[in-house]
């Protein structure tokens, strides 16, 4: 079977991961990975299904029972949890707000993380998140550490809920994010962390056409078809 190349791509809520990810995929008709999707699916469900988001025995059970699918179709990333399209609910502020305590839990970070490791045997991809390159895929061809101030990625967050009709202050979605940061740096389990041998690609006044091109330069360079 082919090699396939894996490329990661890891850094705090709002640096750009997501757009930058799809679209270096897209580019180079990879994959896109979006492990965010994953743990966002698992959070809706336990909301849906009042499960105690606390209770590391009931969520990783309902890890283990859900079906998850990452669909490309056209140019768009569909997420299906248990063959349901819920690619805009798991956006929603309340998912957001729920995830941190699931995404922290070793039982549902072990069970998804094997499921990513699963899909990469198969294709090539870029996989985005704040372990990939730290824990999920340790020996990725490329690793990307991205980041921006926090400024700049409250003000993209809250342009992406604008379009969706959402709308939440500034200074609300930059304590968001301020306390996300601090919970994904402080979790025991696959905190974010720079990957030793990642580059670091720092967004906040860069164009998404402008990373996009120094991603796929990096990655051609080490051998990306």
């Amino acid at each position: 079977m082919e090699t396939t190349f894996i490329i990661t791509i890891d850094g705090p809520a709002g640096s750009g991961k997501s757009s930058t990810a799809k679209a270096v995929a897209e580019k180079l008709e990879f994959l896109f990975l979006d492990s965010g999707a994953l743990y966002r699916a698992i959070t809706l469900a336990a909301l849906e299904q009042n499960i105690d988001l606390h209770d590391p025995g009931q969520v990783k059970e309902l890890a283990q029972s859900c079906k998850i699918d990452l669909r490309q179709v056209n140019r768009d990333l569909l997420v299906f949890l248990d063959d349901r399209d819920v690619t805009e609910h798991i956006r929603n502020p309340k998912v957001t707000r729920a995830i941190a305590p699931i995404a922290a839990m070793p039982e549902v970070r072990e069970e998804l993380v094997n499921r990513m490791r699963e899909m990469a045997k198969e294709q090539s991809l870029v996989a985005e998140g704040r372990d990939m390159g730290s824990v999920v895929f340790q020996q990725a061809d490329l690793k990307i550490y991205m980041q921006a101030t926090i400024g700049e990625r409250a003000h993209r967050r809250q342009q992406e809920l604008k379009q969706k009709g959402i709308q939440v202050s500034l200074q609300d979605l930059e304590e968001e994010i301020a306390r996300r940061d601090h919970s994904d740096a402080n979790r025991a389990h696959g905190p974010l962390v720079k990957p030793q041998d990642a580059l670091v690609l720092d967004t906040s006044s860069m164009t998404l056409e402008e990373q996009v091109d120094w991603v796929v330069a990096k990655a051609r360079k080490r051998g990306a078809r």
